[in-house]
């Protein structure tokens, strides 16, 4: 931004957010960050700690600013403006996916707003999706910060450059004085202005304060302006309000504490469904001595930075001078581990401070540290964890060209699977993979109910999802009435009315691909669509069902009911049962709603420019195995283990028993088979997929068939089916393909290689998958394939696989200690047919309990060519 001395500073609105208090006008803030310092000092020896916010004061803000300006060694900074100038535009773009362009009376919240160096590049590409200047600004942008002259000067400066004039009557600036959680709560109890569009109106900014905190004495606790869903996850009062946008940027979000970086970002009153979103910067876990160096300037601009923390915290005690700086130095150090650095103010000579208008006295130590900041630095695990822990789900992700700093753009989803429970010291019922909670119930129904009421259109309800299943409307019957089967079975009760509910609803069919009038036993479902149930009567009928399984866990709560083995594996069954016909629900149904739209372009160039693999496979040595686990049905009815339920790993029954199998080295591709290798090899006869001339591959290749999950368009091209339409195979380029094991083997088997065993892919998956906590795509995270991550060297090889199962050459078939289940004896061994294969891991729609659980399987047939599959390429290493 240009200087502004020789101008005429224009009138800056603020609004003050701070709360007075007493008589005497003292600010609470100043009183509780008072109380603060003094609760922080009395900690014992190396454990003293100073507010963060103690730096940032109007001398503070503007040390920042040479650091940021002056100190090319702090590239937290340099990164995230490097991606504002590259891709500003594309930001904007992408944060109006959902409103496909400005609505009048959006808002855009910067939390920390500082200088507005590189929010002004935002500003510029925002100002672009405005086609005209008018006299009501269509767009407000509210800058928060806690120290009212910095805030008035870079607002001021940010008009009166050359960025001013675009603005004008387009984005109008305003200011908010104060500290994020005044900001939040001002922003959660409707604060910013609701536009009345159709009138031209908006609420002046000085009404604002009179408008969100202006009670009537009258008004009780209930009459609260917001709610607390039972996620922990703060809603909005205002539902009608059009979007927000709130800023997060630099490394902001790393000088919270562990855990409650989460918390303050599940306080951002961000709605499901409205376009709301939040941009977050967020930097890497780079080299130690980088960030070190990063925070320890060669020319002390950090040192004065820290040192003038001091300077602040007497200021707040009301003694500017309390603090002797001569007492004290600048130290800092990353830990590594732990992921975080640590700047700390060292005593060099021991002392006692006397805390004005008190008795208290601090001594302080020589050599003792005093901790002020922190700045967590995240890994790729660490981010996708934060993000679970803070309900936010990430729509898109810029980079900087050095790999050093992201900028992620994240919406608050309608569902989001939690991460599942750390295994406990001590056994629990509820471990990770033994009973499912309540709570799990309850998160499960909701997606259910999301997926098959607001996703599947009523006239679908009477149509086949795909030509080998039955009508939609049956699955919404069999899932309540096989899990009220089963909870009949176990307690010997009577059914849950209709009882004749579980005559057509106990079973679904999966017949045979070639000929389907080969199919195990199953329910007799009504040929005439007038014949089915009414669909009101079917989800009356789940409700019952539910309230039923609620009453089991209060019972057990209570003592009523004995947790018995039997009962914890049908609960455990019945469960996930659910979940694996949930993941089929989504096939062929209408885009989710309440979730943001895939900003196909933005990614498809996101995904071009990522960083390549150095090699395309890795050997694997020779190796041992362990499949499966130990959880015997028959000991379920033994007197001495059918209370044995604590931190017991339930399975189906091809999981069990336990078995170890010797695995020679192979070479496997680090990734599977993707749309555009397949395309290649499709759209290339008598070639291998490298192009090279094969006569051997025009036979091969005749038995190739179209994928299912491509399409042809009426203008010839090969399009990738999506839950939002086909898109183009540019876009889905790198995605896994989702195809039959047929098609994958004669791939594989042109390119010189196979598919590997389900011992071979178990070895690999276990060494370098990364889980749902590192960012797999599994759970609804996204709602379609993305490209592949393993391989990368930054992780040590570990990624995901872009969200599919994966075919395996192994026969779904008996093995050593097999044993029927008694509770559901068809499961497994109703398809030991010669036909099926084993699948592993999971797809985009897979919960994350189905994916963790190392010894699940899956298995389709060879030519079946609807499931969510793909497959990579295995090589014998000779």
């Amino acid at each position: 931004m240009s200087d502004c001395s020789a101008k005429q500073a224009p009138e800056v609105h603020v609004l003050d957010l701070r709360r007075h208090v007493g008589a005497n006008g003292v600010d609470a803030n100043v009183i509780r960050i008072a109380d603060e310092i003094v609760h922080g000092l009395s900690a014992p020896r190396n454990g003293k700690t100073l507010p963060t916010l103690l730096l940032y004061d109007q001398l503070g803000l503007r040390l920042y600013d040479k650091i940021t300006g002056d100190a090319p060694e702090y590239y937290p900074f340099a990164a995230e403006e490097s991606i504002f100038k590259e891709h500003a535009a594309d930001i904007v773009q992408t944060m109006h996916s959902h409103t496909c362009g400005i609505v009048p009376g959006e808002a855009v919240v910067e939390l920390g707003a500082g200088s507005l160096h590189k929010t002004a590049y935002l500003l510029r590409a925002l100002s672009h999706l405005v086609p005209e200047h008018t006299a009501l600004p269509p767009v407000t942008y509210f800058a928060l910060d806690v120290e009212e002259s910095e805030l008035r000067r870079s607002l001021i400066e940010l008009t009166m450059s050359d960025l001013g004039p675009t603005l004008s009557g387009k984005i109008e600036t305003k200011g908010l004085l104060g500290t994020y959680e005044r900001c939040l709560q001002f922003l959660t109890g409707g604060g910013l202005p609701v536009s009345k569009t159709e009138e031209g109106l908006r609420i002046p900014v000085e009404q604002y304060e009179e408008k969100a905190f202006r009670r009537s004495p009258s008004m009780s606790s209930s009459d609260s302006v917001s709610t607390t869903t039972d996620t922990g996850v703060t809603s909005p009062s205002t539902p009608n309000q059009p979007p927000v946008h709130l800023l997060f940027l630099g490394s902001s979000i790393g000088n919270f504490a562990p855990g409650e970086d989460a918390e303050f970002l599940r306080s951002f009153p961000l709605r499901p469904g409205a376009g709301d979103t939040v941009l977050l910067g967020m930097s890497h876990d780079n080299d130690r001595n980088e960030i070190e160096l990063a925070y320890n300037d060669l020319n002390g601009y950090t040192r004065n930075f820290i040192m003038n923390g001091l300077r602040s915290a007497g200021n707040a005690l009301g003694k500017p001078d309390l603090f002797d700086l001569r007492n004290w130095e600048y130290f800092n150090m990353y830990n590594a581990v732990e992921r975080v650095h640590e700047a700390y103010l060292k005593c060099v000579r021991a002392h006692t401070v006397q805390l004005p208008g008190s008795n208290q006295s601090i001594l302080f130590w020589q050599d003792e540290l005093v901790k002020i900041e922190i700045s967590k630095k995240y890994s790729e695990s660490d981010m996708f964890t934060l993000f679970v822990n803070a309900h936010l789900r990430p729509i898109q992700r810029w980079v900087d060209s050095t790999g050093r700093h992201s900028l992620f753009l994240l919406e608050r989803p309608s569902f989001m699977f939690p991460l599942l429970r750390t295994p406990s010291v001590r056994p629990s019922t509820y471990d990770r993979f033994c009973v499912p909670t309540v709570e799990d119930w309850q998160n499960i129904w909701g997606v259910w109910d999301f997926v098959t009421l607001r996703m599947i259109p009523p006239p679908m309800l009477y149509q086949k999802p795909i030509d080998l299943r039955h009508i939609c409307l049956f699955y919404l019957g069999h899932i309540p009435a096989f899990l009220d089967i089963h909870l009949s079975q176990v307690f010997k009760e009577p059914q849950t009315e209709p009882e004749e509910f579980k005559d057509i609803f106990e079973r679904g069919i999966d017949p045979n691909v070639d000929d389907p009038t080969l199919c195990h036993a199953h329910s007799e479902v009504p040929e005439n669509d007038e014949d089915w149930p009414s669909l009101n009567s079917i989800i009356s009928f789940g409700h019952r069902v539910r309230g039923r399984l609620l009453k089991v866990y209060d019972d057990i709560a209570a003592g009523k009911v004995p947790l018995t083995r039997r009962v914890a594996r049908v609960l455990f069954m019945t469960y996930e049962h659910e979940a694996m016909h949930l993941e089929r629900a989504g096939t062929g149904t209408i885009p989710p709603p309440d979730f943001i739209p895939p900003p196909w372009q933005s990614l498809s160039a996101t995904w071009k420019t990522a960083p390549k693999l150095s090699s395309s496979t890795i050997v694997v040595d020779a190796t041992t195995v362990t499949l499966g686990i130990d959880d015997v049905e028959s000991e379920d009815n033994d007197p001495e283990k059918d209370l044995d339920v604590d931190g017991h790993v339930f399975g189906w029954d091809n999981e069990s028993p336990k078995r170890t199998v010797a695995v020679d080295a192979f070479r496997i591709e680090w990734r599977p088979v993707t749309n555009g290798e397949f395309f290649n090899f499709y759209n290339a006869p008598g070639q291998d997929p490298n192009g090279h001339v094969d006569s051997g591959s025009f036979k091969s290749k005749s038995k190739l068939t179209f994928p299912a999950s491509w399409v042809r368009a009426e203008d010839g091209t090969i399009r990738v089916r999506t839950l939002y339409g086909p898109v183009s195979m540019e876009v889905a380029w790198e995605w896994p393909v989702i195809t039959s094991y047929d098609n994958l083997s004669i791939y594989a088997s042109v390119k010189g290689g196979r598919i590997p065993t389900e011992p071979e892919l178990r070895v690999f998956l276990d060494k370098f998958a990364s889980g749902y906590e590192g960012g797999a795509n599994v759970g609804f995270r996204n709602w379609h394939p993305i490209p592949a991550t393993m391989g990368l060297e930054k992780n040590d090889g570990k990624g995901h696989n872009g969200g599919v199962w994966e075919w395996t050459s192994t026969v779904m078939d008996n093995h050593a200690g097999f044993v029927t289940s008694s509770l559901y004896p068809g499961y497994t061994s109703d398809f030991f047919d010669g036909a099926h294969n084993v699948v592993l891991g999971g797809s985009y729609a897979t919960i994350p309990r189905i994916y963790e659980r190392r010894s699940f399987r899956n298995w389709y047939q060879r030519n079946y060519p609807y499931a969510w599959i793909g497959a990579r390429v295995a090589y014998d290493v000779n």
